[in-house]
Protein backbone atom coordinates (compact mmCIF):
# COMPACT_ATOMS: atom_id res chain seq x y z
CA UNK A 1 0.00 0.00 0.00
CA UNK A 2 2.04 3.15 -1.00
CA UNK A 3 1.74 5.84 1.56
CA UNK A 4 2.48 9.71 0.62
CA UNK A 5 2.74 11.91 2.83
CA UNK A 6 3.37 16.48 2.06
CA UNK A 7 4.53 18.73 4.35
CA UNK A 8 6.02 22.45 4.37
CA UNK A 9 8.90 22.18 6.92
CA UNK A 10 9.65 26.49 6.69
CA UNK A 11 13.22 25.88 6.31
CA UNK A 12 14.96 21.94 6.55
CA UNK A 13 17.59 22.95 8.60
CA UNK A 14 15.09 24.48 10.97
CA UNK A 15 12.95 21.41 10.85
CA UNK A 16 15.89 19.34 11.72
CA UNK A 17 16.88 21.36 14.97
CA UNK A 18 13.28 22.49 15.87
CA UNK A 19 12.96 25.32 17.69
CA UNK A 20 12.89 23.74 21.56
CA UNK A 21 14.30 19.87 21.11
CA UNK A 22 15.58 17.74 18.68
CA UNK A 23 13.93 15.00 19.80
CA UNK A 24 10.93 16.22 18.19
CA UNK A 25 12.33 17.72 14.95
CA UNK A 26 11.89 16.59 11.73
CA UNK A 27 14.30 13.71 11.83
CA UNK A 28 12.78 11.34 14.84
CA UNK A 29 9.14 12.38 12.75
CA UNK A 30 10.72 10.70 9.36
CA UNK A 31 12.67 7.72 11.67
CA UNK A 32 8.72 6.87 13.08
CA UNK A 33 7.48 7.38 9.36
CA UNK A 34 5.87 4.64 7.20
CA UNK A 35 5.55 7.16 4.27
CA UNK A 36 7.33 5.36 1.09
CA UNK A 37 7.50 9.26 -0.31
CA UNK A 38 7.70 12.43 1.79
CA UNK A 39 6.83 15.65 -0.30
CA UNK A 40 8.69 18.39 1.13
CA UNK A 41 7.96 22.54 0.56
CA UNK A 42 9.69 25.57 1.15
CA UNK A 43 13.30 23.80 2.15
CA UNK A 44 15.37 27.15 1.63
CA UNK A 45 18.56 25.77 1.34
CA UNK A 46 21.00 24.40 -1.49
CA UNK A 47 21.22 20.60 -2.26
CA UNK A 48 24.66 20.45 -0.46
CA UNK A 49 22.85 22.22 3.21
CA UNK A 50 19.52 19.97 2.63
CA UNK A 51 21.63 16.48 2.24
CA UNK A 52 23.83 17.68 5.63
CA UNK A 53 20.93 18.64 7.70
CA UNK A 54 18.78 15.46 6.53
CA UNK A 55 22.11 13.10 6.43
CA UNK A 56 20.87 10.83 9.17
CA UNK A 57 18.02 9.88 7.40
CA UNK A 58 19.83 9.57 4.31
CA UNK A 59 22.29 7.26 6.15
CA UNK A 60 18.79 5.26 7.36
CA UNK A 61 18.39 4.46 3.41
CA UNK A 62 15.80 7.93 2.67
CA UNK A 63 16.93 9.03 -0.83
CA UNK A 64 16.55 12.87 -1.69
CA UNK A 65 15.90 14.54 -5.00
CA UNK A 66 15.64 18.03 -4.76
CA UNK A 67 14.74 21.69 -6.49
CA UNK A 68 16.22 24.66 -5.23
CA UNK A 69 15.15 27.93 -5.58
CA UNK A 70 17.79 30.56 -7.91
CA UNK A 71 17.10 33.13 -4.69
CA UNK A 72 19.13 31.79 -1.71
CA UNK A 73 17.25 30.77 1.33
CA UNK A 74 13.61 31.12 -0.91
CA UNK A 75 11.07 28.15 -1.92
CA UNK A 76 12.86 25.25 -2.81
CA UNK A 77 11.21 21.47 -3.38
CA UNK A 78 12.10 18.06 -2.79
CA UNK A 79 11.12 14.37 -2.26
CA UNK A 80 12.21 11.83 0.08
CA UNK A 81 11.68 8.52 -0.86
CA UNK A 82 12.75 4.85 1.01
CA UNK A 83 12.88 3.46 -3.02
CA UNK A 84 15.16 5.47 -5.41
CA UNK A 85 13.32 6.97 -8.26
CA UNK A 86 13.72 5.73 -11.83
CA UNK A 87 12.85 9.42 -13.21
CA UNK A 88 12.84 12.80 -12.30
CA UNK A 89 11.35 16.11 -13.69
CA UNK A 90 12.48 19.34 -12.40
CA UNK A 91 9.61 22.33 -12.77
CA UNK A 92 6.63 22.70 -15.38
CA UNK A 93 7.94 23.44 -18.08
CA UNK A 94 7.96 27.14 -17.27
CA UNK A 95 10.45 29.84 -18.52
CA UNK A 96 8.74 32.65 -15.92
CA UNK A 97 8.69 29.93 -12.75
CA UNK A 98 11.35 26.88 -13.30
CA UNK A 99 14.45 28.78 -11.78
CA UNK A 100 12.02 29.39 -8.57
CA UNK A 101 12.67 25.67 -6.79
CA UNK A 102 8.22 25.46 -7.05
CA UNK A 103 7.66 22.09 -8.20
CA UNK A 104 9.34 18.31 -8.68
CA UNK A 105 8.35 15.05 -9.34
CA UNK A 106 9.46 11.32 -9.65
CA UNK A 107 8.44 8.21 -10.77
CA UNK A 108 8.51 5.48 -8.20
CA UNK A 109 7.84 1.99 -8.26
CA UNK A 110 6.07 1.41 -4.95
CA UNK A 111 5.17 -1.30 -2.84
CA UNK A 112 1.61 -2.61 -3.85
CA UNK A 113 1.65 -1.09 -7.30
CA UNK A 114 2.42 -3.07 -10.51
CA UNK A 115 3.02 0.33 -12.59
CA UNK A 116 4.87 3.40 -11.20
CA UNK A 117 3.39 6.01 -9.63
CA UNK A 118 4.34 9.57 -10.22
CA UNK A 119 4.82 12.04 -7.39
CA UNK A 120 5.22 15.35 -6.93
CA UNK A 121 5.94 18.44 -4.12
CA UNK A 122 4.47 21.72 -5.23
CA UNK A 123 5.05 24.96 -3.29
CA UNK A 124 2.69 27.39 -5.19
CA UNK A 125 2.80 31.19 -4.73
CA UNK A 126 1.36 32.94 -1.64
CA UNK A 127 0.25 35.67 -3.59
CA UNK A 128 -1.19 38.60 -2.46
CA UNK A 129 -4.58 40.60 -2.16
CA UNK A 130 -7.25 41.30 -5.16
CA UNK A 131 -6.39 44.91 -6.11
CA UNK A 132 -10.14 44.93 -6.97
CA UNK A 133 -11.20 44.09 -3.70
CA UNK A 134 -8.77 45.87 -1.42
CA UNK A 135 -8.46 49.55 -2.85
CA UNK A 136 -5.49 49.76 -0.50
CA UNK A 137 -3.31 47.26 -2.32
CA UNK A 138 0.11 48.18 -3.02
CA UNK A 139 1.90 48.57 -6.44
CA UNK A 140 4.00 45.24 -5.11
CA UNK A 141 0.58 43.40 -3.98
CA UNK A 142 -0.81 44.20 -7.62
CA UNK A 143 2.65 42.62 -9.03
CA UNK A 144 2.50 39.26 -6.59
CA UNK A 145 -1.49 38.97 -7.54
CA UNK A 146 -0.59 38.54 -11.29
CA UNK A 147 2.20 36.58 -10.49
CA UNK A 148 0.11 33.92 -9.08
CA UNK A 149 -2.31 34.20 -11.34
CA UNK A 150 0.03 33.93 -14.30
CA UNK A 151 1.65 30.47 -11.83
CA UNK A 152 -2.06 29.27 -11.72
CA UNK A 153 -2.46 29.41 -15.41
CA UNK A 154 1.14 27.45 -16.53
CA UNK A 155 0.36 25.17 -13.52
CA UNK A 156 -3.35 24.18 -14.43
CA UNK A 157 -2.08 23.64 -18.07
CA UNK A 158 0.61 21.30 -16.93
CA UNK A 159 -1.63 19.35 -14.80
CA UNK A 160 -4.12 19.45 -17.38
CA UNK A 161 -1.68 17.14 -19.87
CA UNK A 162 -0.87 14.78 -16.32
CA UNK A 163 -4.64 14.22 -15.91
CA UNK A 164 -5.32 13.62 -19.42
CA UNK A 165 -2.17 10.90 -19.66
CA UNK A 166 -4.24 8.20 -17.58
CA UNK A 167 -1.03 7.70 -15.62
CA UNK A 168 -1.28 7.06 -11.68
CA UNK A 169 0.35 10.80 -10.10
CA UNK A 170 -0.76 12.22 -6.94
CA UNK A 171 0.46 15.72 -5.98
CA UNK A 172 1.09 17.20 -2.75
CA UNK A 173 2.37 20.60 -1.72
CA UNK A 174 1.62 23.51 0.21
CA UNK A 175 -1.23 24.93 -2.74
CA UNK A 176 -1.32 28.39 -0.65
CA UNK A 177 -5.21 28.38 -1.63
CA UNK A 178 -8.42 26.97 1.04
CA UNK A 179 -10.51 25.02 -1.13
CA UNK A 180 -13.72 26.21 0.56
CA UNK A 181 -15.43 27.19 4.11
CA UNK A 182 -14.49 24.15 5.35
CA UNK A 183 -10.92 24.40 4.89
CA UNK A 184 -10.62 27.63 6.89
CA UNK A 185 -11.35 28.64 10.78
CA UNK A 186 -12.13 31.83 10.24
CA UNK A 187 -13.04 32.01 6.53
CA UNK A 188 -15.86 34.98 7.44
CA UNK A 189 -12.67 37.39 8.31
CA UNK A 190 -10.81 35.77 5.54
CA UNK A 191 -12.61 36.76 2.45
CA UNK A 192 -10.34 38.93 0.66
CA UNK A 193 -7.11 37.50 1.72
CA UNK A 194 -4.35 35.53 -0.30
CA UNK A 195 -5.19 31.66 -0.27
CA UNK A 196 -8.91 31.94 -0.25
CA UNK A 197 -9.59 34.75 -3.01
CA UNK A 198 -12.43 33.69 -5.07
CA UNK A 199 -10.71 33.46 -8.33
CA UNK A 200 -8.38 31.29 -6.16
CA UNK A 201 -11.28 28.98 -5.34
CA UNK A 202 -12.44 28.50 -8.71
CA UNK A 203 -9.21 27.80 -10.28
CA UNK A 204 -9.42 24.68 -7.36
CA UNK A 205 -12.62 23.91 -8.50
CA UNK A 206 -11.71 23.54 -12.00
CA UNK A 207 -8.90 21.19 -11.41
CA UNK A 208 -11.73 19.23 -9.29
CA UNK A 209 -13.98 19.54 -12.35
CA UNK A 210 -11.36 17.98 -14.47
CA UNK A 211 -10.16 14.88 -13.49
CA UNK A 212 -8.29 16.00 -10.09
CA UNK A 213 -9.75 14.80 -6.99
CA UNK A 214 -9.06 15.89 -2.78
CA UNK A 215 -8.04 12.51 -1.52
CA UNK A 216 -8.85 13.89 1.78
CA UNK A 217 -11.53 15.54 1.21
CA UNK A 218 -13.62 12.98 -0.47
CA UNK A 219 -12.62 10.53 1.93
CA UNK A 220 -13.24 12.41 5.44
CA UNK A 221 -16.29 14.09 3.83
CA UNK A 222 -18.01 17.67 3.91
CA UNK A 223 -16.47 19.01 7.92
CA UNK A 224 -14.61 21.41 8.57
CA UNK A 225 -10.86 20.52 8.55
CA UNK A 226 -8.70 18.94 9.69
CA UNK A 227 -6.69 21.97 9.20
CA UNK A 228 -2.69 21.76 8.50
CA UNK A 229 -1.23 25.29 8.98
CA UNK A 230 -1.54 27.52 11.86
CA UNK A 231 0.11 31.07 12.60
CA UNK A 232 2.72 30.93 14.84
CA UNK A 233 1.07 34.06 16.34
CA UNK A 234 -1.16 33.90 19.39
CA UNK A 235 -3.44 30.92 20.17
CA UNK A 236 -4.13 29.55 16.76
CA UNK A 237 -2.65 26.76 17.30
CA UNK A 238 -4.27 26.13 20.68
CA UNK A 239 -7.47 27.52 19.30
CA UNK A 240 -7.55 25.02 15.96
CA UNK A 241 -7.90 28.69 13.94
CA UNK A 242 -6.26 27.04 10.81
CA UNK A 243 -5.99 26.87 6.89
CA UNK A 244 -6.32 23.29 5.14
CA UNK A 245 -4.10 24.64 2.39
CA UNK A 246 -1.55 21.72 2.40
CA UNK A 247 -3.16 18.20 0.80
CA UNK A 248 -2.85 15.79 -1.77
CA UNK A 249 -4.64 15.88 -5.42
CA UNK A 250 -4.40 12.42 -7.50
CA UNK A 251 -5.50 11.32 -10.71
CA UNK A 252 -8.67 9.44 -11.13
CA UNK A 253 -7.31 5.98 -11.36
CA UNK A 254 -4.86 6.43 -8.18
CA UNK A 255 -7.73 8.73 -6.19
CA UNK A 256 -9.84 5.79 -6.81
CA UNK A 257 -6.86 3.64 -4.59
CA UNK A 258 -6.96 6.58 -1.91
CA UNK A 259 -8.15 4.87 1.90
CA UNK A 260 -6.86 6.84 4.22
CA UNK A 261 -5.57 10.65 4.36
CA UNK A 262 -4.83 12.27 7.45
CA UNK A 263 -3.31 15.50 8.97
CA UNK A 264 -0.45 14.64 11.80
CA UNK A 265 -1.15 17.64 14.21
CA UNK A 266 1.10 17.77 16.54
CA UNK A 267 -0.15 16.91 20.64
CA UNK A 268 1.02 20.72 21.44
CA UNK A 269 2.39 24.02 20.55
CA UNK A 270 5.90 23.39 21.52
CA UNK A 271 5.85 20.04 19.59
CA UNK A 272 5.83 22.12 16.42
CA UNK A 273 8.53 21.97 14.12
CA UNK A 274 6.84 23.58 11.28
CA UNK A 275 3.75 25.94 10.93
CA UNK A 276 2.45 23.26 8.73
CA UNK A 277 1.98 19.96 9.63
CA UNK A 278 2.35 16.80 7.78
CA UNK A 279 -0.77 15.12 5.59
CA UNK A 280 -0.60 11.69 4.49
CA UNK A 281 -2.58 9.67 2.28
CA UNK A 282 -2.56 5.56 2.19
CA UNK A 283 -3.39 4.13 -1.21
CA UNK A 284 -4.60 0.44 -1.94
Amino acid sequence: MPIITTVNVNGIRAAVKHRNDRNHGLLPWLAASDSDVVALQEVRATEAEARDALAPALDDGWHLVMDSSSVKGHAGVALLSRVEPSVVREGIGSAEFDAAGRYIEADYLLPGSSEPITAGSLYLPKGAVDPALTPKATEKDAEKFEEKKRFLAEFADFLGRHAASGHDVVVGGDWNIAAAENDIKAWKTNKKSPGFLPHERDWLAGLFANGWHDVLRELVGDEPGPYSWWSWRGKAFDNDSGWRIDFHLATDSLARRAVKSYVHRPDAYDLRWSDHAPVTTVFG
